[in-house]
C-alpha cells in the first residue's frame, strides 16, 4: 500500500489549519470557511481517484 497520498492528505490538512488561523485572527472568518471547504475538496478530489482503483482491482479480481 502506497502512504504517499497519506502524506500529502496531512500536508494539505496541516497547510489549511495553520492558514484558517491567521484566517480567523485576523477577523476573516468567511475567509477562513472556504479555505476550510476547499481543503476538503482537494482531499477529497485525491481520495476519489484511489477509490475508483480500489474499485476496479475488485472488479477485476472478482471478474465481473
Amino acid at each position: 500500500m502506497d502512504i504517499d497520498i497519506i502524506f500529502k492528505a496531512a500536508g494539505v490538512g496541516l497547510l489549511v489549519a495553520v492558514t484558517y488561523v491567521v484566517l480567523s485572527k485576523s477577523g476573516r472568518e468567511e475567509m477562513a470557511m472556504l479555505l476550510s471547504l476547499c481543503g476538503i475538496v482537494v482531499i477529497l478530489l485525491m481520495i476519489v481517484g484511489r477509490v475508483s482503483d480500489l474499485f476496479s482491482y475488485i472488479r477485476a479480481s472478482f471478474g465481473l
